[in-house]
C-alpha cells in the first residue's frame, strides 16, 4: 500500500504540477501577444485619428486662410475707394483754396489801386506809385495763380523750398503764426 500510495501521489503530483506548468507558461504568451495586438491596434486607431485630425485641420487652416484672404481683399478695395475719394476731396478742396487765394490777391491789389489816389494826395506821388507798383503785383500774381494747377503750384513750392529752405521755414512760421491768431481770436 505504501507502495501505491507514493505511485499514485507521485503520478498524480507529478501530472498536476505538469498541467499547471503548461498552462501558466501558454498564458503569459498568449497575454503579451494579445496586449501587443491591443497596443498595436491602439497605436494604429490613434494613428488614425491623428491624421483624420491633420486633415480636418488642414481643410479648416485653408478655408479660414481663404476666408481671411477675401476679407483682406475687401478691406484693400474700400481702402482704396475711400483714398481715392479723399484724393478727390482734396483736389476739390485745393482748387477752391487756388480760387479764394487767387480772388483774395485781385481784390487786396483794386484795394491798393483804389486807394494809390489817396496816398499822392496825402503823401506824395512817389509813395502813390509804389502803392499802383504794388498793386500791379498782386494783380499779375493773381492772374498767374488762377492759371496755374493745383499740381504746377505744388511743384513750384516744392523747387522754391528746395532752392531756398531758410526763406519757406520762415514763411511757414509767419504763416503759423497768424494762422494760429486767427483762430484764437475766432474763440
Amino acid at each position: 500500500m505504501a507502495e501505491t500510495s507514493k505511485t499514485k501521489t507521485r503520478k498524480s503530483a507529478a501530472k498536476k504540477p505538469a498541467a499547471k506548468k503548461t498552462t501558466k507558461a501558454n498564458a503569459p504568451e498568449s497575454n503579451t501577444a494579445e496586449a501587443k495586438s491591443r497596443f498595436n491596434a491602439a497605436l494604429d486607431e490613434a494613428r488614425a485619428g491623428a491624421a483624420a485630425l491633420k486633415a480636418e485641420a488642414g481643410e479648416r487652416a485653408g478655408a479660414y486662410r481663404q476666408q481671411a484672404r477675401e476679407k483682406g481683399t475687401d478691406l484693400v478695395s474700400e481702402a482704396k475707394n475711400y483714398g481715392n475719394e479723399a484724393k478727390t476731396k482734396a483736389s476739390d478742396l485745393a482748387v477752391e483754396g487756388k480760387t479764394r487765394a487767387s480772388d483774395a490777391l485781385s481784390s487786396f491789389g483794386k484795394i491798393v489801386a483804389d486807394v494809390a489816389p489817396q496816398i499822392d494826395e496825402k503823401v506824395g506821388e512817389q509813395y502813390g506809385d509804389y502803392a499802383r507798383k504794388a498793386s500791379r503785383s498782386l494783380q499779375e500774381a493773381s492772374a498767374k495763380l488762377e492759371a496755374k494747377s493745383v499740381d504746377e503750384i505744388g511743384e513750384d513750392a516744392r523747387e522754391f523750398v528746395r532752392k531756398s529752405p531758410g526763406t519757406a521755414l520762415g514763411i511757414a512760421a509767419i504763416a503759423g503764426f497768424i494762422i494760429a491768431r486767427l483762430f484764437r481770436g475766432s474763440k
